[in-house]
């Protein structure tokens, strides 16, 4: 295992204000994006798409990382240049989504599990020599009546714990991502009950495989209400609940900790992770950061809506939208900063 590279990546992808983007969409997500938004769903518009994105000028000014799909890494621009190539010169590290999806789990009604192990360490090799000096795995958590079970918890920590030993194996900083869903009308402290039992399996797990957790970034969801709880949770005790969450359960050797936004709005999940660095600033054993998808294109991609002549107007949108997360990240976001 090469630890000092595993390191570097990961002290890189954490560095100053920046964050992460997830643009590791599957095919299906992605249609299903450009669907909603009237754009036809084939592989060129999905390039073209992510030429837009990956063009935008000083994106590297805001982000450290950008999470691709085995498409895109593959992917090049319209005069030939490939994607990957793009990122190196942004100053933006390539990471790659390696696991498969999910999927029902077997004698566990409601649950799911997620595929992807075999044949990982062929692949990995393969993603290392592409460029990738990262990768992502994503766990999904339920709440629900009589769900999660510690069973189910337990199989899924327990994937992700191989899954970051054979990026480790292979250079590969793992992001871990155990996240338990906003759907439901759970409250504020079951969100946190069910979190907090996740993450200690997640590192009881990776304990057991031998991750190196310098060399391991966690992606985990804010702690919130279900999305169908009558009564949301202020900006404060969403910080609270989120950042008290972690400091019991996550180690501070861990290297970063970069949240997804798990469906929340572009300004509600920037407002959150600023609320966060206002409470606690200076007083954390690791950075916390961004690693968002929609919350960062969501407003390109409405406003590219797959024509060429929007393409300057979309890239704005999205480097205005990631600057307001480094704005959060270093707790100086205010609601008069929108656009």
């Amino acid at each position: 295992m090469k630890t000092d590279e595993l390191i570097n990546t990961a002290t890189a992808l954490m560095a100053g204000d920046k964050g992460l983007l997830a643009m590791d969409e599957s095919t299906s997500t992605a249609n299903k994006r450009f669907e909603e938004a009237g754009i036809p769903q084939t592989i060129e518009y999905r390039r073209a798409y992510r030429e837009m994105i990956l063009t935008t000028p000083n994106l590297g000014r805001c982000l450290s990382g950008a999470i691709l799909y085995d498409e895109t890494i593959h992917q090049s621009t319209k005069k030939g240049e490939l994607f990957i190539d793009i990122l190196k010169k942004s100053g933006i590290i390539p990471g790659i989504k390696v696991d498969e999806g999910t999927v029902d789990m077997a004698n566990f009604p409601g649950k799911k599990i997620t595929e992807g192990l075999d044949g990982l360490r062929q692949r990995l090799e393969k993603y290392y020599d592409l460029g990738a000096r990262f990768a992502k795995w994503r766990a999904v958590i339920t709440i629900g009546d009589g769900i999660p079970t510690k069973g189910n918890i337990e199989a899924n920590m327990h994937l992700l714990a191989r899954y970051a030993a054979l990026c480790q194996e292979n250079a590969i900083v793992p992001i871990v991502e155990p996240e338990v869903i906003m759907e439901g009308d759970h409250s504020l402290k079951k969100c946190a009950k069910v979190t907090a039992k996740a993450l200690k399996e997640l590192f009881k797990q990776l304990e057991k495989q031998k991750v190196d957790l310098r060399g391991l970034i966690l992606k985990p969801n804010m702690v919130l209400p279900g999305t169908k709880r009558e009564k949301q949770a202020d900006l404060d005790k969403v910080a609270k609940a989120t950042v008290e969450c972690l400091l019991h359960n996550v180690p501070p050797s861990v290297a970063g900790i970069a949240f997804l936004s798990g469906g929340q709005s572009p300004q509600l999940a920037t407002a959150h992770l600023n609320a966060m660095h206002v409470k606690y600033k200076g007083k954390l054993p690791w950075p916390l950061t961004f690693s968002f998808a929609r919350a960062i294109q969501k407003p390109a991609l409405d406003a590219w809506k797959g024509q060429d002549k929007n393409v300057k107007a979309a890239q704005k949108l999205l480097y205005t939208r990631a600057s307001l997360d480094n704005a959060a990240r270093r707790g100086e976001y205010t609601p008069e900063m929108e656009f």
